[in-house]
């Protein structure tokens, strides 16, 4: 066997990755209970300071978490402005999970396939509800709209659209689950953006595919959105290629360590001796 790990950063400071590792810190306060819903986040200046980033990623981050409806933002002065934490993440498994993937990653297959069990059953189960919550989902849709969003915002938005498809299901363990993977999700989609020719092209097409798949849900037609939300899934991953897989080289797989406070993905690639 031979071994060849291709590794992407860690990224510099001022690089647009920056703003993730802003996100992870953040993040990691919130499920450590460091911050807590009510409380501010800490000033920019502070932010920027304290991980050794510019004030304009600490600015994308915020406006990430924002959009993910973990904070709101308020302008003036006063008690009631500035970041202020509105929700956090969910707790202890999805905790564990986030340590495992900080301490070695998972293959990306395994994620997909993963996913494709979870989510199918996720859509199923909203879809055949009677009343699903789906305001979240709906938002963040509605923040992938804007033409202002970078492709690494978009994704780390898309990611949680897929999160909050599974609160909506009610299930917790699952909820759980899939926010525990958001990171490794969000590490292999953007780690398949060097792939990508035409972004505008295909973001086009994944707003498309959101829609379909809430249009289903909408409906109560719980198949067409278990198809649409396998062809969603499967066919970012085809189209970037991540891992390439044929008989005569069984063994190649690839290994994502999500981005975190760190600012790299790790993919390895595993094939026989020639």
């Amino acid at each position: 066997m031979s071994t060849t790990d291709v590794l992407v950063g860690p990224a510099a400071p001022d690089d647009l990755r920056a703003w993730q590792s802003v996100l992870a810190h953040v993040e990691a306060q919130l499920l450590d209970g460091t911050l807590s819903p009510g409380d501010h986040l800490p000033p920019e200046r502070t932010l920027a300071a304290e991980l050794g980033v510019g004030r304009s990623s600490v600015r994308e981050a915020v406006r990430v978490l924002e959009a993910m409806g973990l904070i709101r933002t308020q302008t003036g002065s006063g008690p009631s402005a500035g970041a202020i934490i509105v929700a956090t993440p969910h707790g202890a498994m999805s905790a564990l999970l986030r340590l495992q993937v900080a301490a070695q990653g998972f293959r990306v297959t395994d994620v997909v396939k993963t996913r494709l069990v979870l989510e199918a059953a996720v859509v199923a189960e909203v879809a055949d509800a009677a009343s699903p919550a789906l305001d979240e989902p709906r938002r963040l849709l509605d923040a992938m709209d804007s033409p202002d969003l970078t492709p690494q915002e978009f994704l780390a938005l898309d990611a949680a659209f897929h999160v909050s498809l599974a609160a909506a299901s009610g299930n917790d363990v699952v909820t759980a689950m899939m926010t525990g993977l958001r990171s490794s999700i969000e590490g292999y989609v953007q780690a398949g953006l060097a792939a990508i020719d035409d972004w505008e092209a295909t973001a086009v097409r994944l707003r498309e595919e959101h829609r379909g798949i809430i249009a289903a849900i909408d409906t109560g037609d719980a198949l067409v959105a278990r198809s649409r939300v396998h062809a969603h899934i499967t066919g970012y991953y085809a189209q970037t290629a991540l891992v390439t897989e044929d008989r005569s080289t069984p063994e190649t797989t690839a290994v994502v360590a999500a981005p975190s406070g760190t600012g790299h993905i790790a993919l390895s690639r595993r094939t026989p001796e020639q």
